[in-house]
């Protein structure tokens, strides 16, 4: 093992020159055209490694009826399986996810290639989430040069779409049979911690009516924006009730030092209003979106009848106000069992390389690995790389340490081959 980790230490270059080449293929979604580009380049690589590839795109009219919002996307939704049987007992299933969300123009370093500054290696996607595969692809490789075996049979499911869902490349995979394994690590995320658990996410939408007039008579009209104030204050009261709970589930130890905050706990968000069209027209519209994370304890049901109940009860306080809503579930909620031994292993291995102890906690965000741990009943953990309060995932100027770069290749190292 001391000469497979010199050896990957030795090939760091090499490791950014791969990530490179992942990060100049831009496979940001909207619109994600560029996914069998992304696909093509690591089914190559991979291909040269021993592994059985396949390139798996999902259906379009599959993918317009399970997310029929995302309806007007172009490009193939294109996904990679990877699978290597040494006729080891057990199967490891390895995924992350090769999209990534838009770089505005505010970065101060071209988003779409990397650089390296300051020890740091920056580019779109580094930490969410082509970091892990340009490290998988060194540790394999490595492998290769040394005769070294793994300990498992390899399953890398390298999927898309998991920056929109509800339904990713991941989900598809799952449901088509490709992520047969014993154990599952997913890379995606951050290396604060081991995620063995996330929330829930149900996206919901509340279109308030009323009735467009010239705003100089607007008591001739209805306004609709008006009128969602208070079906706003009864969502606040919602809110204030809902996050009064807490989760078992530690919180990640990033959020717990900057906030206090010890567990996981379920959130209640407006994020979108939109009304109008000019200001001297009445608004006959008014729609308020926004989302609710809910903990591993809580059901989507119980979740659905509890908004419900909140509009319900607006609507005897004000039978005036006049709403359409609906309330749809992202993801479900996913949560491992500590003691599992998988658990214990993927927790030895990261707390020996990162010379730290790596605690065990939960994420306040939303996973797809959430509905592969549904359908498979595989326990996964989620190990990626980046540092949540550093890396600047989904923000500008997103970036990673280069010693954690090598750090998560010994990781990989040290768990594929014990």
């Amino acid at each position: 093992m001391k000469a497979l980790f010199e050896h990957l230490e030795s090939k760091t270059e090499e490791t950014i020159k791969t990530l490179d080449e992942l990060v100049r293929i831009p496979t940001q979604v909207p619109p994600g055209e560029n996914y069998e580009k992304a696909v093509e380049v690591m089914a190559e690589k991979l291909l040269d490694l021993g592994f059985a590839v396949e390139k798996l795109i999902m259906p379009r009219e599959l993918f317009e009826k399970k997310n029929p919002r995302l309806a007007h996307l172009k490009g193939e939704r294109a996904n990679l399986s990877a699978v290597k049987d040494i006729g080891a007992e057990k199967t490891l299933l390895i995924n992350t996810h090769l999209d990534v969300v838009p770089a505005s123009a505010n970065w101060s370093v071209p988003p779409y290639e990397v650089t390296v500054k300051d020890g740091r290696i920056y580019g779109r996607g580094v930490a969410d989430s082509k970091g892990g595969p340009a490290a998988l692809l060194s540790v394999l490789s490595a492998m290769e040069e040394l005769d070294i075996k793994p300990e498992y049979n390899l399953n890398i499911a390298l999927t898309t779409d998991e920056e929109m869902g509800p339904y990713s490349g991941l989900c598809y995979l799952a449901d088509i049979g490709k992520l047969k394994a014993d154990f599952f690590l997913s890379m995606d995320g951050d290396s604060d911690d081991i995620t063995i658990a996330s929330n829930g996410n149900v996206d919901w939408q509340i279109d308030v009516f009323g009735k467009s007039f010239h705003s100089g008579s607007s008591f001739l009209g209805v306004n609709a924006i008006e009128k969602s104030i208070p079906v706003m204050n009864g969502l606040m009261g919602l809110k204030a009730e809902v996050e009064k709970r807490r989760s078992k589930v530690p919180a990640s130890i990033a959020i717990s030092q900057k906030t206090g905050i010890k567990t996981l706990l379920p959130v209640l968000n407006i994020t979108v209003i939109n009304g109008g069209v000019k200001q001297n027209i009445v608004p006959d519209r008014c729609t308020l979106k926004g989302d609710r994370r809910f903990i591993p304890e809580e059901n989507y049901d119980d979740v659905r009848k509890e908004f419900s109940d909140a509009l319900s009860r607006v609507k005897e306080e004000r039978p005036d106000v006049d709403i359409k809503w609906s309330c749809d579930m992202i993801y479900g909620p996913m949560l491992t069992d500590m003691n599992h031994p998988w658990v214990r292993e993927v927790k030895r291995v990261a707390s020996e390389i990162a010379g730290r102890d790596v605690r065990l906690a939960g994420a306040q965000g939303s996973l797809d690995v959430a509905y592969a741990v549904k359908v498979t009943g595989l326990p996964a953990c989620c190990f990626g790389l980046g540092r949540r309060m550093q890396s600047n995932a989904h923000a500008d100027d997103e970036n990673i340490f280069v010693e954690d770069m090598v750090m998560y290749t010994k990781f990989l190292a040290g768990l594929i081959c014990r």
